[in-house]
């Protein structure tokens, strides 16, 4: 497995539409969570973006991740990062 670190970058002139799917991507990314597939995610607090970590197989399996996230349809964000990380200090 890995880490991968992957940047979002809000559409802020897709706000309202974002905010209409968040339900279902949070629910998604939950799922995701339960399953192992993601460490940790959050918003950042001016809103234009967030960032996901993810524990994943390789590339490819993040990106039918990123495919199946409901915000991907929907067109409201752009991935500013994507890179495999690693970690000096453990994640707690």
């Amino acid at each position: 497995m890995a880490l991968y670190v992957v940047q979002l970058r809000f559409d802020l002139a897709e706000t309202d539409r974002r905010m209409e799917v968040r339900p279902a991507h949070r629910e998604y990314l939950t799922s995701l969570k339960e399953a192992g597939k993601l460490v940790g995610a959050g918003p950042f607090t001016d809103q234009t973006g967030a960032l996901l970590v993810y524990d994943v197989a390789d590339e490819a399996e993040l990106r039918e991740i990123l495919a199946k996230d409901p915000y991907t349809p929907a067109n409201v964000y752009e991935i500013a990062t994507l890179a495999e990380w690693q970690p000096l200090f453990p994640l707690s």
